[in-house]
């Protein structure tokens, strides 16, 4: 890894430069479009549409079908752990690529923000802390356009990116995973899990917040 600051979520795929096996550097955003490490990006994209259909059609906690709930929360898991293999494919093979470097970190906040707003729709989680996350990761967004647009390349991870991630992905398997209606919504154990899962939810908040004002100081300052 690069030791430069960045917010992307998947950013173990990730370099300065997309680079061949010789060492030399790609000059296009589409170089490598369809390189194996990209592939798997598309079809993480792909996987987010088919988990919102599963999500949506559960219900509240469930409520719908259970069945489906669960298989939404092990798609939802399936989807957020691809995103090592393409980052293990591209830097065993030296298929970094401009294109997956701007592609991950969307494949990962269509997931993240998608699941983040549909709980909210189903009042499982408050609609401040789904826009907290939403203007912070689609600002950073709008902020990486600016930057390759204007010439510059994309900036590596920082730990806190990293760490913001990990623990998006565990909140939100939390939250996905229809425990209370198996242990009954109004049960002691039921309290206590919910308790536990905002706890992390609120977590990843603040890592969220904190690794996004790290990586607008540090892009700002290096231009």
């Amino acid at each position: 890894m690069q030791e430069h600051l960045e917010d992307k979520s998947d950013s173990d795929s990730t370099g300065n430069k997309a680079t061949h096996g010789d060492g030399s550097v790609h000059g296009s955003l589409f170089d490598g479009w369809n390189s194996p490490p990209n592939l798997v990006t598309y079809v993480r994209i792909v996987l987010v549409v088919v988990f919102l259909a599963l999500y949506i059609a559960s219900g509240r906690f469930g409520s719908e079908s259970l069945p489906l709930r669960w298989s939404a929360t092990a798609l939802f898991i399936i989807a957020a752990s691809t995103d090592k293999l393409d980052g293990w494919m591209a830097r065993r093979y030296n298929q970094v690529t401009e294109l997956g470097k701007l592609l991950d970190p969307i494949a990962d906040k269509l997931l993240i923000l998608a699941a983040l707003v549909v709980a909210s729709c189903f009042n499982e989680i408050a609609w401040w802390v789904t826009a907290l996350f939403l203007i912070r990761e689609l600002g950073i967004t709008v902020m990486r356009f600016i930057v390759i647009d204007t010439g510059g390349s994309v900036i590596a991870a920082s730990k806190a990116g990293k760490y913001k991630t990990l623990f998006e992905c565990f909140a939100i398997a939390l939250l996905l995973a229809p425990i209370p209606a198996l242990v009954g919504i109004e049960t002691g154990p039921a309290h206590v899990y919910t308790i536990v899962t905002a706890a992390i939810v609120y977590i990843a908040l603040i890592l969220c917040l904190y690794s996004g004002g790290e990586y607008l100081y540090h892009t700002l300052r290096r231009r």
